[in-house]
């Protein structure tokens, strides 16, 4: 059977069960008849684990985080606003009345993005308007339809925010703003509130938790009171207000969370208020460069406040839904039946049963093959991932027992998942066959559905995800596993195109432009046939022409010497009988040379 025909199969058997419910007065959703597929225990109102499955179904859809709901707070804002602003940014005024109607749309828009007061209230109008007046003149209006679309926003945006400021600042000077509420002062009484109501609800929790933990141990050492109680579902509520305990303790941390931001929004409301006053003053006039950032900081701070008005208001419509799921198991154990149950018993809290094993801790040396975790061994000890939401690794499976494990003793770490434990013996115990005592809890979550979740063993049941994870349309809580054909493709060109001038696709330019660069009219090409080369490639080679190079060693150099020139005068004689010879050298000094 095909994957989209198996899906509608489910469908249709989903759709008739709740059908088959709703004829018998009880209305289900869909996706809590696809989590039990069974329409006798959705009929039935006396069981606690069945209310428990219904709990964390109302949490798993309903509850987000503090930054996913305000987050999605401000997109409803937007998508509320966005028709005004589409109107606002489309138009394009002519005439003087074309531009009166504008303006009075951007400030239709002011006092809606602010929400500080209704639109039908005139003198809210006015204030409105006059507030805008003084950073948007309306003689300005041409220019501001002259701007881009996008520009367009982020103006209005800036207007609500300066406007908002504005009227903030009138208040507090007494000129103004009658219509807006004191939110610090709200918030500072509602949350203590809601606080108190959560902790009440927390108390209750612990009470029963221990009431039923107390019956439940005496059921497994005294076997007539197995016998008397057997018939009550005591695990099952035990559960229940278990889950009940961790949602509450859920919703107390978000709202110490917005206690603990209200009060440091105060300080800067304070704060900014004060320098804008400081700034302002009595002064005819004060630079925009200085006031608008402080106006836009007011409004900032005041749009925290709303934000927590809406967070208080979500956490407390939370715990009031939560509170009819946790009703069946105080109906069936009412206070007067637990005190007579409990006659003779002893009931232990949680904070007393983590006092019994003060000091006791595991000695490592006893295992070998295990790693034990203490503070003083590893970083950030009270930040690891504890699985089993913190309870006893061994009671789980082997007593079906939800108690608080003592980090103390020891954590042990087991294929890179923690695990902690009531006492030093269910550590021993465990830490012998771990892979044994783990396959327990998941059949003891097979046997209690709601363990799935409280324990958080979605894990270990790979066709089960939460809703949480898996916010989509359509989609169940049963995620069935799918076997299907799948491909993937890859972009032809992951980078931007880039055109090469330089590159040519024809083969004979390639060759001409090698030839130009090898200048072959200076080279020498030598060929060479060998016997039966007409079936062989032609090859040759190409090198370059040896160039003559001649070199000197010695320099050739000669000296002269003067000549002598050496003259007699005289020897052909004279008329005189006596030769006279006179000897004349006429040969040149050697520096004259």
């Amino acid at each position: 059977m095909s994957s989209d025909r198996t899906r509608n199969v489910v469908k249709e058997i989903i759709r008739e069960i709740g059908q088959e419910c709703a004829t018998q007065g009880q209305t289900v959703s869909e996706i809590l008849v696809a989590f039990m597929l069974c329409v006798t225990r959705l009929l039935d109102t006396t069981n606690p684990s069945l209310s428990t499955i219904k709990m964390q179904v109302n949490f798993d859809m309903n509850y987000a985080n503090r930054a996913e709901f305000l987050n999605e707070q401000h997109h409803v804002l937007e998508a509320r606003l966005a028709p005004v602003v589409r109107d606002i940014t489309d138009s394009c005024p002519h005439l003087q009345e074309e531009m009166e109607n504008v303006y009075q749309k951007i400030v239709s828009y002011v006092l809606l993005a602010s929400g500080l007061g209704s639109p039908t209230d005139i003198g809210v109008v006015r204030e409105v308007t006059a507030a805008l007046q003084s950073v948007f003149p309306q003689r300005e209006i041409m220019t501001f339809t002259s701007l881009g679309k996008k520009n367009k926003e982020q103006q209005l945006k800036t207007f609500a925010m300066l406007v908002t400021g504005i009227r903030l600042y009138n208040k507090a000077c007494g000129k103004g703003g009658s219509s807006i509420d004191d939110l610090p002062a709200i918030l500072n009484e509602a949350i203590p509130s809601a606080t108190r109501t959560i902790d009440e609800g927390l108390n209750n929790c612990h009470l029963r938790a221990h009431q039923y933990t107390a019956l439940l141990e005496s059921m497994q050492e005294d076997q007539h009171r197995h016998t008397q109680l057997s018939s009550f579902k005591l695990k099952e509520a035990l559960f229940n207000v278990r889950q009940y305990e961790a949602f509450l303790c859920i919703l107390l941390s978000d709202a110490i969370t917005s206690a603990q931001e209200v009060e440091k929004m105060q300080v800067q409301f304070a704060t900014t208020m004060e320098q804008l006053k400081n700034t302002v003053a009595n002064k005819v006039s004060v630079d925009a460069n200085k006031v608008f950032p402080l106006f836009i900081a007011l409004s900032n701070l005041w749009t925290g406040f709303q934000d927590e008005m809406l967070l208080l208001k979500f956490l407390t419509s939370m715990t009031n839904n939560l509170q009819q799921f946790s009703e069946i198991q105080s109906q069936l154990f009412s206070e007067e039946l637990l005190t007579s149950l409990l006659e003779g018993l002893t009931v232990k809290s949680d904070e007393e049963r983590l006092r019994e094993t003060i000091g006791t801790r595991v000695n490592v040396s006893d295992f070998k093959n295990q790693e034990w975790l203490f503070p003083e061994t590893i970083e950030h000890f009270d930040q690891l991932l504890i699985q089993y939401h913190g309870f006893c690794a061994y009671a789980i499976g082997v007593k079906g027992l939800t108690l608080p494990g003592n980090p103390a003793i020891g954590i042990l770490k087991h294929k890179e998942k923690c695990y902690v434990f009531s006492s030093k013996e269910a550590a021993y115990i465990f830490a012998q066959d771990p892979d044994r005592f783990i396959q327990l809890n998941v059949e003891k979550a097979k046997e209690y559905a709601e363990l799935i979740q409280l324990l958080e063993l979605h894990h270990q049941f790979e066709y089960l995800v939460p809703y949480a994870q898996a916010r989509t349309p359509d989609e169940c809580l049963m995620k069935p596993t799918v076997k299907c054909d799948s491909s993937s493709q890859t972009d032809t060109h992951i980078l931007p195109p880039t055109i090469v001038t330089s590159y040519e696709w024809n083969e004979w330019e390639m060759r001409r432009k090698a030839i130009k660069l090898a200048n072959l009219r200076r080279k020498l090409t030598h060929a060479m046939q060998t016997d039966l080369s007409n079936m062989r490639r032609q090859n040759c080679t190409q090198v370059y022409l040896p160039k003559d190079v001649s070199t000197q060693t010695k320099r050739d150099n000669s000296s002269n010497v003067p000549r002598p020139q050496i003259f007699l005068e005289g020897l052909r004689g004279q008329s005189s009988p006596t030769t006279h010879t006179v000897k004349v050298n006429l040969t040149r000094a050697v520096d004259e040379t």
